[in-house]
């Protein structure tokens, strides 16, 4: 079912478990990453992981989980709570500030494993959060 599987990866998430993450993908993931570049395969996953993890703490909470075409597809609607920790290249400085904004993903999936995750979320509304 594609919700266990998608579950199982939201709660890596949140408890920062890059290798349980990278267990619920296929090897050849395509993540396609907000205003950024796709990226393909569990190794270019890792690496984003790993950067994410040191610019930024965040906490995924109100997750809804849905479900279908008979689980090769699936979706996600959760707010992103987060702290802005060290400096991401282009993007304003960090001083520790808090944030809150709305987000989705969206996923297809195939053997029980996530083959493609596409993350969106308002952009502006971050940036007007860590500048204020």
């Amino acid at each position: 079912m594609s919700t266990a599987t998608i579950q199982a990866y939201f709660d890596a998430f949140n408890r920062g478990d890059v290798a349980a993450m990278l267990a619920c993908l296929s090897e050849d993931i395509a993540h396609y990453v907000n205003e950024g570049e796709v990226r393909t395969g569990k190794e270019a996953f890792r690496s984003f992981c790993e950067h994410m993890n040191r610019c930024y703490r965040e906490n995924l909470t109100d997750m809804v989980i849905f479900e279908a075409e008979g689980g090769t597809r699936g979706a996600a609607e959760y707010v992103v709570n987060g702290t802005y920790l060290e400096t991401d290249e282009g993007l304003p400085d960090a001083k520790g500030q808090t944030y809150r904004l709305p987000a989705g993903s969206f996923f297809s999936l195939e053997n029980g494993l996530i083959t493609r995750v596409v993350t969106y979320y308002n952009l502006a509304d971050w940036m007007r959060q860590v500048s204020e």
